[in-house]
């Protein structure tokens, strides 16, 4: 089959691209590369005016003060629409979010309707933020979410505003629109199948993809300092908690002065953060989470011990008896906990590594992923 995948903003498209080719199937990604992650893509409609520093970038601040419209975000509608009359003949297209071009959702709307029309099938992968999953968390009934920070400190809203965006009727148009036109939707992973579910919006679970060829397992020996990665996106650390994170370490280091060594980066393009965590034993992912996202998953593959979503819901789903992470919980006090009780007993490092890239072969090795994307594509 030829396949169209549209947007990426964590590697998943990448890592679904390789294992349907490793299928026999043709695939191309159009994208932005997600700003200064520079993930891979076919196709770049990637900002290239407005993403500068200078004159450029304060020109589009002061267009935004005055009309509430990113140039960015046209300059992204500019080069899809430009490259809208060669992207046909596909007989899939799916979409990384209904706003995966980046633009004004009416506009959005139109170059959809000619993508849609000049292709086969399509789909609608939920893997992040949409209409219905704040809809459903703003309803305060899960234990937490990632708007736990904003329900406890309202004036955290500006932090929010690319998610309360979601709440607008520009967008809840644009994401109808596109739930209409769908031939199905597909969530990632349990914190997007679980709020779908509660709206009562019918979608398949399919966990993301990973490709353990390109990611070696080292076992995850200690045999002097334990070595703690804490990797923070500044423009999502709120939303992730990693405030609860900085103030666990503030106690291990210490407590463990002489027994841990504690890496931290912000905001660092994907090639490069891979290569700082290589030598880290534990890595500190995200705490208002249920199931793991990509960053956590890859790192399991490699076999460190990672703090992220692991709760009930998660351990049911998959029938796990045994940790292969760290359900990593609003509450510094306790992750200071787990992280002191990892500390203290390194053959559980190990041990917990060796479990979660069995698991990762198991639940997300990306050939079988990309299989179980097809036969969802062509029922």
């Amino acid at each position: 089959m030829k396949i169209l995948l549209i947007g990426e903003y964590s590697r998943l498209h990448n890592s679904l691209k390789e294992g349907l080719m490793a299928l026999g199937h043709e695939v191309s990604i159009v994208g932005t590369g997600d700003a200064f992650k520079g993930f891979p893509v076919d196709f770049s409609i990637a900002p290239k005016v407005f993403d500068s520093n200078g004159l450029s970038r304060f020109l589009n601040k002061v267009f935004f003060r005055l009309f509430k419209t990113d140039l960015e975000d046209l300059e992204k509608g500019w080069y899809f629409s430009r490259l809208l009359p060669r992207l046909k003949g596909y007989d899939v297209v799916q979409l990384i979010n209904s706003n995966a071009i980046e633009t004004l959702p009416s506009w959005q709307i139109k170059m959809y309707r000619k993508l849609f029309d000049q292709n086969g099938k399509k789909f609608l992968l939920v893997c992040g933020e949409e209409p219905p999953i704040i809809e459903e968390l703003l309803k305060n009934k899960m234990k937490y979410s990632i708007l736990t920070p904003y329900f406890q400190n309202p004036k955290l809203k500006n932090l929010y505003s690319y998610t309360l965006k979601y709440t607008t009727a520009p967008y809840k148009k644009l994401y109808d629109f596109v739930a209409s036109e769908v031939n199905g939707i597909i969530t990632s992973d349990l914190d997007y199948k679980i709020p779908m579910d509660l709206q009562n919006i019918k979608n398949t679970f399919i966990p993301n993809p990973i490709n353990t060829n390109k990611i070696a397992f080292v076992e995850n020996s200690v045999s002097d300092k334990i070595v703690i990665f804490h990797g923070i996106n500044r423009l999502s650390s709120v939303k992730k908690g990693n405030a609860y994170f900085e103030e666990a370490l503030e106690i291990i280091r210490e407590k463990y002065s002489e027994k841990v060594e504690i890496l931290k980066v912000e905001s660092v393009p994907y090639k490069e953060y891979i290569k700082l965590y290589d030598k880290a034993h534990i890595l500190l992912d995200q705490v208002f989470g249920y199931d793991q996202g990509y960053n956590a998953l890859e790192a399991m593959a490699s076999g460190k011990v990672v703090f992220t979503g692991a709760e009930s819901e998660f351990t049911t789903h998959f029938g796990l008896n045994k940790p292969i992470n760290v359900n990593a919980v609003p509450d510094s006090l306790k992750i200071a906990q787990n992280l002191s009780h990892l500390i203290e007993n390194p053959s559980e490092v190990t041990a917990i590594g060796k479990r979660a890239r069995e698991f990762i072969l198991k639940e997300h090795e990306y050939k079988m992923i990309a299989q179980r994307y097809l036969d969802a594509w062509n029922k």
